[in-house]
């Protein structure tokens, strides 16, 4: 399981939230598990038939999908800009 340094973490915090420390922000969060998402790829390319990360990396997507479908219904605004930002939705 790859996870995000600190120094990553604290650049994505300040680019998407409201404050230094705004972790809990969604769009700190969708920015996060996007990080994490787009690291786990080349690792499928090498392992094919890695399922148990596979799952691993489909319930990320499912949680960031769940935190965009919030993110759209309480801020139109917000929701464009990461999607945006991120080059999620083409």
């Amino acid at each position: 399981m790859s996870l995000l340094s600190k120094e990553k973490k604290a650049e994505l915090t300040k680019k998407f939230g409201k404050t230094a420390t705004d972790t809990g922000n969604p769009a700190v969060q969708v920015a996060f598990l996007t990080e994490r998402i787009s690291e786990l790829a080349p690792h499928f390319k090498v392992h094919e038939h890695d399922y148990h990360s596979n799952r691993g990396l489909m319930k990320m997507i499912g949680q960031r999908r769940s935190l965009l479908k919030f993110l759209q219904r309480k801020n139109e605004v917000e929701y464009q800009k990461v999607i945006k930002e991120l080059g999620l939705r083409k």
